[in-house]
């Protein structure tokens, strides 16, 4: 008795001195992770724009099309007549302009006047013309004069009189008009090419 008289303040100091339970895991604050601002996708739609709106592009486009590999720049009827600048291109590449000039001119005022003679001296013999969807080669003036009617038609005739020297195709081969019905090219008279005969070497339609 007088032994659990000692030990009990003993005890009852150690009941005293127990740390608290720990805190019920449930009866914890809960901790949120950080807050996030939504964003939208990079290709969502701006305000005020409707799903499938399109920005314009600010892509350069090309004015024409690119030239042809192995072709001049003036590649295309269509491309010259854009240029519209045949007696630059005819220098750069035939050589003198005004020789082409004059033989286009010429080929017009003939053929405009019904001419025979005139258009028959505007040849490289033997030329090369085209008689009802066929081609053959005239051997000389008098032969061109013969066959003048069936070589230039009314159609072919129209065809010389609109044409334009600013908008003639011009490629190293030589001068076109229309699409390819005549041309006009140069032959070298001499070693260096210093000098040249201008005519026409192919003509119908």
């Amino acid at each position: 008795m007088r032994l659990i008289k000692i030990l009990l303040p003993t005890l009852m100091l150690a009941a005293c001195s127990q740390p608290n339970a720990p805190a019920n895991d449930a009866a914890a604050p809960a901790t949120s992770p950080p807050a996030t601002t939504a964003t939208a996708p990079e290709d969502a739609p701006q305000a005020g724009l409707s799903p499938d709106a399109v920005e314009p592009s600010t892509a350069a486009t090309p004015d024409t099309a690119p030239p042809v590999a192995g072709t001049d720049s003036a590649a295309t009827p269509a491309t010259a007549a854009a240029e519209g600048d045949a007696r630059e291109r005819i220098t750069r590449l035939l050589g003198d302009a005004d020789q082409y000039e004059s033989v286009f001119n010429e080929l017009q005022r003939g053929v405009a006047a019904g001419d025979r003679a005139a258009v028959a001296g505007l040849m490289r013999y033997p030329v090369r013309v085209s008689i009802a969807g066929k081609s053959r080669k005239i051997a000389d003036a008098a032969t061109f004069q013969r066959d003048y009617d069936t070589i230039v038609t009314p159609a072919l005739a129209t065809l010389i009189a609109a044409q334009k020297f600013d908008t003639l195709f011009v490629n190293w081969q030589g001068v076109m008009l229309g699409q390819g019905e005549v041309w006009i090219n140069g032959k070298c008279l001499d070693k260096d090419c210093a000098k040249a005969e201008v005519k026409v070497n192919n003509i119908g339609e």
